[in-house]
C-alpha cells in the first residue's frame, strides 16, 4: 500500500514539475487574459465534463469566494451546475449544445469562457469554444498533453504534459489555483 502511496504522489509531483517547466508562460498568459476580462467589467464562465465540471466548479468557487484573501467577490458562473438546463438541452437539442447554448445566452463582451478538457475533443467543449468565438470572447483551454482539437481552438491552451486523466486533473486544478493567485494578488494587493 505504501509503494502504491508513493508512486502516485512521485507521478503527480513529476507532472506538476513538468507544467512548471514547459506551461509557465502560457498559465501567466491566462491569468493576464482573466485580469483584462475583470478590467473591462467581464465575467469568468467556465466548462467541463465529468472531473472537469468539478474543476469548473472548483475554480469559480475560488473567484466569488476566495482562494487566500478575504476580498471583493470576482464574477464567475461554471455552466456545469444547472441540471435542468442541462438535461434540457441534451434532451431537447442533444449533449453537444449543453455549453454552447448557455454561453450564447450569457456570455457578454469581455467575458472569458475557461474550458477544461482533458482530451481535448469533447464535442460539447468544441461547440462551446465555436459559440465563444462567435460572440467575441476569448478562450482559454486546459487539457492533456496531445491538446486535442481544442488547442488550437483556443487562444490559449495549456496542455498538461500528461496522457493519464487523474494526473491531468490534478495539474488543471492547481493551474486554476495559480490563476486565481494571481488575479487576487493583482486586484487585491493590499489585502493580506
Amino acid at each position: 500500500m505504501k509503494e502504491v502511496i508513493i508512486k502516485e504522489l512521485e507521478e503527480s509531483a513529476a507532472v506538476k514539475k513538468a507544467v512548471a517547466g514547459q506551461m509557465t508562460e502560457k498559465i501567466a498568459d491566462a491569468a493576464e487574459k482573466v485580469i483584462a476580462s475583470y478590467r473591462a467589467g467581464g465575467k469568468v464562465l467556465l466548462i467541463g465534463n465529468g472531473g472537469s465540471a468539478a474543476d469548473a466548479q472548483h475554480i469559480a468557487t475560488e473567484l466569488i469566494g476566495r482562494l487566500g484573501k478575504e476580498r471583493k467577490a470576482l464574477p464567475a458562473i461554471a455552466l456545469t451546475t444547472d441540471s435542468s438546463i442541462l438535461t434540457a438541452l441534451a434532451n431537447d437539442y442533444g449533449y453537444e449544445t449543453v455549453f454552447s447554448r448557455q454561453v450564447e445566452a450569457l456570455a457578454n463582451d469581455n467575458d472569458i469562457l475557461i474550458a477544461i478538457s482533458t482530451s481535448g475533443t469533447s464535442p460539447n467543449i468544441i461547440k462551446a469554444i465555436e459559440t465563444a468565438h462567435h460572440i467575441g470572447i476569448a478562450v482559454i483551454a486546459l487539457t492533456g498533453e496531445s491538446g486535442g482539437i481544442v488547442r488550437d481552438k483556443a487562444d490559449i491552451s495549456i496542455e498538461v504534459p500528461s496522457a493519464n486523466t487523474q494526473r491531468i486533473q490534478e495539474a488543471h486544478i492547481t493551474i486554476g489555483h495559480i490563476i486565481c493567485r494571481i488575479v487576487e494578488d493583482e486586484f487585491f494587493r493590499n489585502i493580506k
